[in-house]
């Protein structure tokens, strides 16, 4: 089967045209920017002073900002720059991790119910709804009852019904592109349900499938610092932006500066994220085309 330039010139053209429009948007170009810092200094940060996360310091309890704790200390001592950073590490983990499973199956599950329809579509949208019918952080919730306490519990936890509406977005797309000319082309080609579906389907698809990634990321950040606040998250020592929360709570009158930075960057995140995702909806929407 041969490749007909044209087209590969039509979608690179689309692609480019979608970045111009995601570039001359200053807000998402500003919030992308945002999280690559905080990318970057979940990385490098916790080394950029001489101390553990778990290192405690009952001498220098509750400390303001200085030169020797850029964040202070909290109620063990213990350095909030470097506690703040390593929650910022693990957030940003279990968003991306939660993300690329809910992409996976997501993107499966979906592209098999719009594809197939019919019976085998009816079925497995019942299957779908029912799990989501079940709310989200019950679900959540039992499993991490149940299961050992972990990271790796809260990023299964987190993706056993986040993937549901990455599914229907793939199915909704892949029902109103099946039936389209070039889809019919390829058929009649003796193109593979396999084909059509990664060669054609899924690439016209894409636009949507990445705005739901980014938009799905924030979700997973914020149910794990509210799992965490209740007890439900990581554990101690490790250091969670959530946890830090609740032990702040505690001496939130006398020492408001252990509440500022992991709330001031939960929240950082999460606006810089759902900006961006809001940029590449209107990049990618060929509706919104001038």
């Amino acid at each position: 089967m041969t490749i007909d330039p044209t087209q590969f010139q039509k979608s690179v053209s689309l692609f480019q045209d979608a970045m111009y429009r995601l570039v001359r948007n200053p807000v998402a170009m500003i919030s992308l920017g945002v999280l690559l810092i905080i990318i970057l200094m979940s990385i490098i940060g916790p080394g950029m002073l001489p101390y553990s996360y778990y290192g405690n310091d009952l001498m220098n309890t509750n400390k303001g900002m200085s030169a020797e704790h850029w964040f202070g200390t909290d109620n063990l001592g213990r350095d909030m720059w470097v506690r703040t950073w390593m929650g910022a590490r693990i957030s940003l983990i279990v968003g991306f991790s939660a993300a690329l499973i809910d992409l996976i199956i997501g993107v499966i599950y979906g592209a098999i119910m719009g594809y197939k329809g019919g019976r085998t579509d009816e079925i497995m949208n019942k299957i779908s709804e029912i799990l989501y019918s079940i709310p989200y952080l019950l679900v959540v919730i039992l499993l991490l009852v149940v299961m050992p306490k972990g990271l790796g519990t809260i990023i299964f936890a987190l993706a056993v019904t986040g993937w549901i509406t990455m599914s229907w977005i793939v199915r909704g797309e892949i029902i109103q592109l099946k039936n389209r000319d070039f889809i019919l082309a390829a058929r009649s080609m003796g193109a593979s349900g396999t084909r059509q579906l990664f060669r054609h389907l899924l690439p016209n698809a894409l636009g949507p499938i990445i705005v739901t990634v980014t938009l799905s990321v924030p979700s997973a950040i914020f149910a794990e610092a509210f799992l965490s606040f209740l007890g439900l998250g990581v554990q101690a020592p490790i250091a969670s932006l959530g946890s830090m929360i609740n032990d702040a709570l505690q001496g939130w009158n006398l020492y408001p500066w252990r509440m500022w930075f992991p709330a001031g960057l939960i929240c950082l995140t999460m606006l810089a994220f759902n900006l961006l995702g809001d940029g590449l909806r209107d990049a990618l929407d060929p509706k919104l085309k001038k």
